[in-house]
């Protein structure tokens, strides 16, 4: 599975939120191919290229026409609760029966 995770700058607050994602995945046994962190900017016109991307709730409308695509968006409140982002992979995408080793 290939994942972004996006944020404003591109720097610290997807940095954080990537181990979170990280943990999460490792947590629910999804195996991730690759995964990168990015500013919107950039997220916006690369995330076609990944099946699924992390971001910020405020960011999450950035993504639309990923979605549209078939990209899975999820929107995190507390980029650093990796149970906050277990719970929305759970809740909200079909991951564990697509990728679950």
């Amino acid at each position: 599975m290939n994942i972004l995770v996006s944020c404003a700058n591109g720097s610290g607050t997807s940095l954080m939120m990537m181990k979170s994602v990280e943990k999460s995945m490792k947590k629910l046994g999804i195996p991730i191919s690759k995964i990168n962190h990015t500013s919107i900017a950039e997220g916006k016109s690369t995330a076609t290229q990944y099946d699924a991307v992390f971001t910020p709730l405020n960011f999450v409308s950035m993504f639309e026409d990923a979605a549209k695509k078939g990209v899975t968006v999820v929107g995190v409140k507390n980029v650093m609760s990796d149970k906050e982002i277990t719970q929305r992979i759970i809740d909200e995408t079909d991951f564990e029966e697509k990728y679950k080793k």
